[in-house]
């Protein structure tokens, strides 16, 4: 957009800008073009900035100036006397505003008047002027502009009914609905409630907020221009569920075509909820939440948050099949008393189960006709919650069908410290009220119950829409003949609303959901909220006096049977290994001996006798021990084991031989004499940082060792925090580990850690995209969003941790803490993992974290094809460490290069991404220290991007001032003085995200802690522990030595544990075909800022995202993309691919063989492995025979190979040489 002129108002405080554009701009580009050129212009908030634009194609004498649609002129006509007119590029602009326009907005800003914020139209004549030339006229002072934050010690300004104004005036229009408006509204006012709020800076260096609100009749974008002081109040009060009112121009957004209002006012809203007023609370006990699969909407926390605000004692937690909302509503509880609130909401904990009439004789397919209805179960005791627990397993493991069934033989022998109900219309006993069933079996089905249950007469009302009964008269005598029923069996009924959302105007988030899962009736959704105390006696005022007793009375004599229970027990409750706090102390003392020599060092022992005592009084050393032993396991296999999370912060999971990494302060050791040296405190971030030393005793070269990583960061402080021991298993040895926790702990003492997996954002979407189609109707982007939100995180499916294990005590039972399922409700898996999701579970019982990785097997692959033990290269080789920030020591032939290749670091796991290869690239790190630095930086969220990077990149600070690991924040704080146990809650907080306590920044400020720090700990969403960051650091350094010095070894080796996304047909026969192949795949001259790297190790228990860019590119994409990029670097470095023999070749490993790489057989797309296993097997047995294959087809039938893995051999040459049939001709016969 050119700026032609600026004409300047004198008298009317007005400053009139014009453009020429192609177009005309929309109401939020005119709005963000004001809001930039009055901070250029630093225009007081007296001055009024105009935007006009003039089309190109009319002719200037010709062009009307159309300024946008704004309300009435505050300013009255006049003529523009004090006009100056200056046509001029923006070039010369930038060079002319300071001294003309800028002064020109000064003087503007001198009257105080009250005028209107509000632009208007206004006459000024066009006066052509020299350029650069303003004549300006007018007195006064430079008025700032005003910030949206208060100054310190002041209060938000008020409107006249109370509400605080965050923006603008106060707000006296007409409210209007949302539905209601439209991009031709003009200036509206709506009110309603914030679901998503996002930033973004534009280029001027301001911010502009968007606001998703809605008012439950449609939704709106609001949005607003900010400066980057007002940043954290902006943050601070329009937060998601915070409800306001705002006052601006209803437009369509240029750009989106949302419906967008321009914010010239924003005001506090306190609207009206429905109260429960009644002095007498009912007690819910038919409730599901978001956790009964795809059907219940209620999310705990603002279940308990509206109860405790209505002032009722209790709810039951009845969802279908399920008890995984108990975690959800446990915590909901447990932080509402944090706050202040009352606890006197006593949590009720049941479910909705599944009855049938299953019996122990009857065969699956009988089982499998039978019906289910709908039974209610309430546990009134630790006993009871025991037996619900066993119930839901047996259901979920035993009798699966479709659902989770529950045979009512087994309720019968499991029903002590339980509570039966009859449920709601799909319940047996009004199912045969419904149908007429004789008294006699009425009385007889009823007596099964503790209590019986009716609800709202339009929960129902889907019968009379069926045809099944004429109205609802019917289902209302229904319902009293259950009372009746309950009046002769001595049973009370209880009235229940059968909750499946909690405010009546969640219906249609409900509709949603259904309508996705093809429900014909999903848009006549039954009034299944949760209703008040009054609502439920004015619903069941046909039931006359009886009415306050079925709905209050009983409802609360039921829950005053049931105790206060947990749903787990309070406290760790680890397995027992006899003598294991012993086996501990002797294994970390006898290493550590091992290392140091008989007189250890002093800071080792103080160390090693402090983190021993609190991990053996706290009962930790049987996770050490059963560490150890699993470690020891995979050796014996001939693996090593990496370590992950915060383990390598402790000494004694050094000493072990748990974790590879020696969290000791930097020092020097003699591994001759023992000799030692410690460098505490003296500025290295590690041994290796130090110089090298040869031993004053011997004369021995001396190892440089130590990492300087607290325990506390494993621990915490009192030594107390449950830690978490998860290590990196070789991908085909995971298994065998999974196994091996049953021979130490016992069969039925050992599951998998489960897992609960609810709708992601994309798919809610999905469902609402789905919904509208369907029905024809379409929607801003503002109400899809606003409509996914409301069954965003329903329960979906279940699933597994990738490597938790969970381990039970030999006393006790896993009912004790958790129902058991198989994964993603499969009927015939082989794997049982815990009911409720592991999170919930870690401060109770022992979870380990066995995972699969590809280093350890890489490790195992490069020790077999040099016989060089991995453990014993020079992970500060001089060479091998300026990979990381040159590929000048590969040697690599750049005249057969495309494209240059800048870093050696391709194929190195966690350092061969492009993400991290940008890092390298501009941080350029040229020590160990300074790699675990990036580590740390690459796996963290928000630590990097927009954060360190700016701040090195401006100067601010450098790599090692930059926060990286999670464990800089808390040693950095605790040198600044601060109190250690703050440091230590500071970091936990900022590295899960969480941010600062004001109270914290204010004691960081105290200690002189830099502003740009503050600000730094503020972004980041999570954070990488140093320990793991070394452990990973040492891995890819030991696979970066085999690289340099042992390449054919390393690339066979990478490329083995690779074999699925290689793709041999392109890859092994030179780099003309391959490169040939990349252009196809827009390899060679594509972007080069979408992460390919397939090598970066997520955490399975970070929920924060990927650090890296996100793009559309598949995960097989991606993997090739990434083995091209290595393969060109390998044949670039002279290294050629043999070809595929089918003597001499192996199933699936790449083979070093004469400086060349011998494919395997399965390197073909399309032969897969256990083809090429069998023809290998086959190739073998007759070798041994001194046999050979006859022909082609004396392959296919003896390895019992398909036709088109033949086809595939045949073309890349395999068989060459080999007759296609056993048949042998005359010719053959007699030569």
């Amino acid at each position: 957009m050119r700026i032609l002129a600026a004409e300047i108002y004198n008298k009317q405080k007005k400053i009139s800008l014009i453009f020429e554009h192609e177009t005309m701009p929309d109401a939020a580009e005119t709005e963000r073009l004001k809001y930039d050129w009055k901070n250029k212009l630093k225009a007081g908030d007296a001055v009024q900035i105009e935007i006009r634009v003039q089309v190109p194609e009319q002719k200037p004498n010709q062009q009307e100036e159309i300024p946008l649609p704004e309300e009435p002129p505050v300013f009255p006509q006049e003529e523009a006397v004090e006009t100056v007119a200056v046509p001029f590029s923006i070039e010369e602009y930038e060079a002319a505003q300071k001294e003309s326009i800028r002064l020109a907005a000064r003087n503007l800003s001198g009257s105080a008047g009250s005028e209107s914020s509000y632009g208007g139209g206004g006459g000024g004549t066009y006066v052509k002027k020299n350029r650069g030339e303003y004549n300006n006229r007018g007195d006064g002072k430079y008025s700032k502009k005003k910030k949206l934050t208060p100054e310190e010690g002041e209060e938000l300004r008020r409107d006249s009914n109370g509400n605080k104004i965050y923006l603008g005036t106060e707000i006296d229009s007409i409210i209007s609905k949302m539905s209601e408006i439209d991009a031709d509204s003009g200036y509206v006012a709506v009110s309603g409630k914030i679901f998503r709020y996002e930033d973004r800076q534009i280029p001027s260096g301001s911010y502009i907020a968007m606001i998703e609100m809605t008012d439950d009749t449609y939704s709106v974008v609001a949005k607003f221009f900010f400066d980057e002081f007002d940043l954290k109040f902006v943050h601070n009060t329009f937060k998601e569920g915070t409800y306001i009112t705002v006052y601006g121009q209803a437009s369509q957004d240029k750009y989106t075509r949302e419906l967008t209002i321009m914010a010239r006012s924003i005001v506090e809203y306190k609207p009206v909820f429905r109260q429960d007023n009644a002095p007498v609370k009912r007690v819910e006990l038919h409730l599901h939440t978001n956790m009964s699969a795809q059907d219940g909407l209620t999310r705990p926390a603002d279940l308990v948050k509206q109860l405790v605000k209505w002032g009722h004692d209790a709810v039951a937690i009845t969802d279908h099949g399920t008890a995984q909302a108990y975690p959800d509503m446990f915590n909901a509880m447990k932080k509402a008393t944090a706050k202040g609130e009352p606890d006197a909401l006593k949590l009720l904990y049941g479910c909705e189960c599944y009855l049938c009439d299953r019996t122990p004789e009857m065969t699956e397919e009988q089982a499998k006709k039978l019906p289910s209805w709908h039974c209610i179960i309430l546990v009134k005791n630790l006993t009871g919650l025991k037996n619900l627990y066993k119930l839901i397993s047996y259901s979920n493991l035993k009798y699966y069908h479709k659902r989770p069934r529950m045979p009512r033989f087994e309720i019968e022998a499991h029903r002590e410290g339980l509570i039966i109900g009859s449920a709601c219309s799909e319940g047996e006993l009004f199912d045969a009220v419904l149908h007429e069933e004789p008294e006699e079996q009425l009385e007889k089905i009823a007596a099964f119950y503790d209590y019986l249950e009716i609800q709202p007469l339009e929960n129902d009302m889907y019968l009379v829409r069926e045809g099944v009964v004429e109205s609802l008269d019917t289902v209302k005598k229904i319902n009293q003949h259950i009372v009746a029923l309950g009046d002769k069996l001595g049973k009370m009924t209880a009235a229940t609303c059968d909750v499946h959302f909690l405010n009546p105007e969640d219906a249609i988030y409900r509709s949603v959901l259904q309508a996705a899962q093809g429900f014909r009736d999903a848009d006549n959704q039954p009034p299944l909220y949760l209703r008040t105390t009054e609502e439920m006696l004015k619903e069941f005022e046909y039931l006359g006096d009886r009415a306050y007793e079925i709905v209050v009375e009983n409802t609360r004599k039921i829950a005053d049977q049931i105790e206060v229970i947990r749903p787990v027990p309070d406290g760790f409750y680890p397995p027992v290994i006899e003598g294991s706090d012993e086996t501990l102390r002797t294994s970390c003392y006898e290493k550590a001996h091992l290392i140091y020599g008989e007189t250890l060092p002093e800071i080792l022992e103080t160390r090693l006798e402090k983190e021993l005592n609190s991990i053996i009084n706290n009962g930790y050393s049987i996770m050490y021990i059963t560490a150890k032993e699993l470690v020891a396991e995979s050796a014996r296999n001939g693996y090593q084991v990496g370590s992950r999370g915060s383990v390598g912060s402790s000494v004694a999971a050094f000493m072990a031989g748990i974790t590879e990494v020696n969290s000791l302060p930097a020092h020097y050791r003699c591994d001759k004499c023992h000799y030692y040296e410690f460098h505490e405190n003296e500025g290295f971030d590690c041994g290796f940082d130090m110089p090298e030393k040869i031993c004053p005793n011997c004369g021995t070269p001396l190892i440089r060792d130590g990492y300087d990583i607290p325990f506390e960061t494993f621990l915490g402080f009192k030594g107390d925090k449950v830690p978490d021991i998860d290590l990196n298993f070789a991908s085909a040895d995971q298994p065998n580990a999974h196994k091996y926790t049953e021979v130490l702990f016992g069969k039925g003492k050992v599951f998998r850690a489960g897992t609960i997996a609810g709708l992601a954002d994309k798919s809610a979407r999905g469902y609402v995209l789905k919904y509208l189609q369907e029905r024809g109707k379409q929607a801003s982007n503002a109400e899809i969003n606003r409509l996914a939100s409301g069954f965003e995180g329903v329960r979906k499916t279940t699933g597994q941790h990738p490597g938790g294990i969970i381990v039970i005590p030999r006393d006790k039972e896993i009912y004790d803490f958790t129902p058991v399922q198989h994964p993603a409700e499969k009927e015939n898996s082989d794997t049982i993992t815990t009911h409720f999701d592991y999170h919930f579970l870690h401060d109770n019982i022992l979870k380990l974290d066995i995972l699969g990785h590809d280093g350890p097997a890489m490790l195992k692959l490069l020790e077999e094809y040099t016989g060089i033990n991995s453990l014993t290269v020079d992970i500060n080789d001089h060479d091998m460490l300026s990979l990381f920030n040159s590929s000048k020591a590969l040697g690599l032939k750049e005249e057969l290069l495309k494209k240059p290749i800048p870093l050696g670091t391709l194929g190195i796991p966690e350092m061969g991404t492009n993400f991290v290869t940008k890092m390298l690239l501009e941080t350029k790190p040229s020590s160990i220290s300074e790699l675990v630095r990036i580590s740390g930086l690459s796996h963290g969220t928000d630590v990097w991007n927009g954060n360190a990077q700016t701040l090195i990149k401006e100067g601010t600070c450098t790599l090692s001032q930059a926060i990286c690991c999670r464990d800089d924040i808390m040693l950095y704080l605790i040198n600044k003085q601060l109190d250690k146990k703050m440091s230590f809650d500071i970091m936990e907080s900022v590295r899960k995200g969480k941010g600062l306590k004001p109270e914290w920044e204010a004691a960081m400020k105290e200690h002189e802690v830099p502003q740009w720090y503050i600000d730094s700990c503020k972004k980041i969403k999570y954070m990488f522990p140093k320990a793991h960051a070394v452990a990973y650091v040492t891995l890819s350094l030991r696979i970066a030595w085999y690289k340099l010095y042992q390449p054919v070894a390393y690339y066979a080796a990478r490329f083995s544990l690779k074999l699925d996304d290689f793709d041999g047909a392109s890859m092994i026969h030179g780099l003309d075909r391959m490169y040939g192949k990349m252009a196809v795949l827009n390899l060679i001259n594509g972007p080069d800022d979408a992460d390919l790297g397939d090598d970066v190790e997520n955490d399975p228990d970070d929920e924060s995202g990927a650090s890296g860019k996100k793009g559309d590119i598949s995960a097989k994409d991606k993997a090739q993309a990434a083995l091209y990029s290595l393969l060109v670097e390998m044949y670039a470095r002279g290294i050629e691919f043999l070809p595929v023999d089918i003597y001499q070749s192996d199933a699936k490993y790449f083979k070093p063989e004469n400086g060349a790489i011998r494919p395997p057989i399965a390197a073909f797309q399309g032969v897969g492995e256990a083809a090429a296993m069998s023809i290998v097997k086959e190739r073998n047995r007759r070798l041994e025979n001194h046999e050979r294959f006859l022909s082609v087809e004396d392959i296919q039938m003896s390895a019992g190979v398909n036709k088109s893995v033949i086809e595939t051999l045949r073309a890349e040459g395999c068989f060459e040489g080999l007759p296609d049939t056993n048949q042998m001709s005359l010719f053959d016969m007699f030569g």
